[in-house]
């Protein structure tokens, strides 16, 4: 019951992370904006989800992770309703960035997995609760799509508060509350969250925006200085506190800097760039150097059915972690994208070998990403467990910006002269890049020392 409660509090925090791109035509017809003003619905939720994933991470393991978790809920509902209560494209960017809150679920559900069930069972629900996220990314899209063509974009916000509010009750009803001693109580380092939040929002807004406000731009470059700056006094803040928001020391042992390492790799390559990358493939009409001409519908379907398929491969990679350690689940996973991420250069023209591929993208997600937090857990203390799962979560998602940044420049750069069409030059580039990324993957894999706790 524990891992089905944490399951589905999980899925409100990957069904809240994807929701919008469904939505994103729709705000821009009914609100008249353009593409920039209407992305800034992802964009807030994306900058205050970073922050807070670690953040509450930290403040879960020191006061409670099932009362933070609550807390956590109620701001993803109160966004929720805002969202739908101001009915303004303004409001809805205000509420996503209340809802961005909810980027704490996941390492914040992976510590309550370690906390309350036997060891041998942890690395099977953590593949479970992290293959659920990955499940729901992809299923979000449909039913987002779904409660707009048959009623109302606010029927999307309705639908995730009253999922919200459900949690809550879950929580209260089935998991089962640890006392805190007064002596685990210490004081908050406040100055350091607020430093770290800062930072890593000005970073990943430069990200995320550079390849629309161009990259040279000043507004670009000023957030990268204030936020490199700014980073580097708060490493040098966190490393003289006594209970730092997080613990650098712990990021810099071997395996979990190894471990890390590996996240930025595939965050880059494959885990951030292929959700992009598939849909331009199979969307992309025949008559361009490459493109399988398929409906956004068509499209859409087969990468659900791609990821249901990949989800049925979390238990076998839950087991595997427990069996022989998470390290033979990672070194699977990024083998099998660095072929798939070949395979979409040579089968560019071939909706079968598309449709196989999307598969095995799917398991390679179901091994690969369930197995990051998982070597995570095999290397920390448990006090710090959703602490150092949430700073990885910041580094999976400025990792992810990365990629998709360099993705969109390398595919604007090389097109067809007189269009805005990528050439089959600029594809080749885009999986060369996954794939030397993948194989830098495997090769810091390697490099952890197995050691089971």
């Amino acid at each position: 019951m524990i891992v089905a409660v944490l399951i589905a509090v999980e899925v409100i925090s990957a069904f809240e992370t994807s929701m919008m791109y469904a939505a994103l035509p729709t705000f821009a017809r009914v609100f008249e904006a353009d593409a920039s003003t209407v992305g800034w619905t992802v964009t807030a939720f994306l900058l205050v989800a970073a922050a807070s994933a670690a953040v509450c991470g930290r403040l879960g393991d020191m006061y409670g992770r099932e009362r933070v978790l609550i807390i956590v809920l109620i701001c993803a509902a109160i966004g929720s309703i805002i969202s739908v209560a101001f009915g303004t494209l303004a409001g809805i960017i205000v509420g996503r960035a209340i809802q961005g809150v909810a980027g704490a679920i996941l390492p914040l559900c992976i510590g309550l997995a370690r906390e309350h069930l036997p060891a041998k069972k942890v690395p099977m629900a953590i593949a479970l609760i992290s293959g659920s996220a990955v499940a729901a990314g992809a299923a979000s899209l449909l039913v987002a799509g779904l409660l707009i063509d048959l009623g109302d974009w606010r029927y999307i916000f309705v639908v995730t508060a009253a999922y919200a509010v459900a949690c809550i009750v879950l929580i209260e009803a089935v998991l089962p509350w640890r006392r805190r001693n007064a002596a685990e109580h210490r004081q908050v380092d406040f100055v350091g969250a607020a430093g770290l939040a800062v930072s890593v929002s000005a970073i990943l807004l430069a990200l995320t925006q550079g390849k629309n406000w161009g990259w040279s731009d000043t507004r670009v470059l000023g957030l990268l200085l204030v936020g490199v700056v700014i980073f580097a006094w708060w490493v040098w803040w966190e490393l003289g506190r006594t209970s730092p928001i997080v613990n650098l020391r712990l990021l810099a042992e071997r395996n979990i800097a190894l471990t890390m390492l590996a996240t930025i790799a595939l965050g880059v390559g494959p885990v951030g760039v292929t959700t992009m990358l598939v849909p331009i493939i199979m969307q992309t009409p025949t008559s361009a150097p490459f493109g399988l001409g398929l409906s956004a519908t068509y499209a859409g379907m087969l990468s659900f059915v791609g990821a249901m398929i990949g989800m049925l491969f979390t238990p076998l990679a839950g087991k595997i972690a427990a069996a022989v350690g998470a390290r033979a689940s990672l070194l699977l996973g990024a083998t099998l994208f660095l072929v798939a991420c070949a395979g979409f250069f040579v089968f560019r023209g071939s909706v079968a070998g598309m449709t196989a591929l999307v598969v095995v993208v799917s398991v390679a997600t179901a091994f690969a990403y369930t197995a990051l937090p998982n070597l995570l857990v095999e290397f920390v203390p448990e006090h710090n467990t959703s602490e150092v799962t949430g700073s990885q979560s910041v580094v999976r998602t400025a990792a992810m910006a990365v990629g998709t940044s360099l993705t969109t420049v390398v595919l604007a750069s090389f097109v067809v002269p007189g269009t805005s069409t990528p050439t089959v030059a600029a594809l080749g580039m885009v999986c060369a890049m996954l794939v030397l990324a993948c194989a830098g993957a495997i090769v810091l894999a390697l490099g952890v020392k197995y050691r089971k706790r």
